[in-house]
């Protein structure tokens, strides 16, 4: 059984509706990346897992559970957690205080994230730990929101275009990162619009367009497919 299943996902801000009967599957331990260019629906998909954005119609089965309609902060409590673009620190508190504010057990047994395990993922954020989250550049943001959000030891974790406006020796820095923590067996529902950097991490990947899953397969076989690639994500 999938760790995360989505079925006929449908949402819409006010009358301009965004995702037109969206289906996916996360296993556990699986890295799935939602591929597609701006504006397909990729961030709309998973604020909607994360019940940032309400869904009219589907389903979202997490762990056995439904879980369409919950508040972002049920679906935080069962196991889910959830990366933003834009980080949403807490910009006038350190990045220590950050840590502190986010940390959580594990559902079940000792706790599989602390702070000496996410500095080990991320080392770099141990020299600014004392710094002000809001001092920080995009890159070193980007690392703490991930940080901060393994410390809620969630189940799944959502990263939404961890790549997007950072410099290409962040991106590839950031990337290794996130090689490391899909060693751990870590299961990732990432958003992207950089096609290497997906595919070289995930898995599976889904082709997003105009808010319909247009493509799924392995990063191999999207790679002999250059009429798809070409068709969906070229700019």
């Amino acid at each position: 059984m999938a760790l995360l299943e989505v079925r006929g996902l449908e949402t819409a801000y006010g009358d301009s509706q965004v995702l037109f009967g969206i289906s996916l599957d996360v296993a556990r331990g699986e890295v799935v990346a939602l591929l597609g260019r701006n504006g397909a629906g990729k961030t709309t998909t998973l604020s909607s897992v994360m019940g940032v954005v309400p869904p009219r119609a589907g389903t979202i089965r997490f762990d056995g559970v439904e879980i369409q309609g919950c508040q972002p902060f049920e679906a935080c409590r069962a196991g889910l957690g959830f990366v933003p673009e834009n980080c949403r620190l807490f910009a006038g508190l350190t990045v220590a205080e950050n840590f502190e504010a986010a940390r959580r057990p594990a559902r079940a047994g000792p706790s599989r994230w602390d702070v000496a395990e996410v500095l080990k993922l991320f080392p770099d954020v141990e020299t600014f730990l004392d710094r002000r989250a809001g001092t920080l550049s995009g890159g070193e943001q980007r690392m703490v929101a991930i940080a901060r959000t393994l410390l809620g030891n969630p189940s799944l974790l959502l990263l939404d275009e961890p790549s997007e406006g950072l410099a290409p020796l962040v991106v590839e820095a950031m990337l290794q990162r996130l090689k490391r923590l899909k060693e751990t067996g870590t299961t990732v529902l990432i958003s992207e619009q950089n096609l290497r950097f997906a595919t070289e991490l995930a898995d599976r990947v889904s082709i997003i367009e105009r808010g319909e899953i247009r493509y799924e397969g392995r990063p191999s076989e999207l790679a002999a497919r250059p009429e798809v690639r070409e068709k969906y994500l070229m700019v």
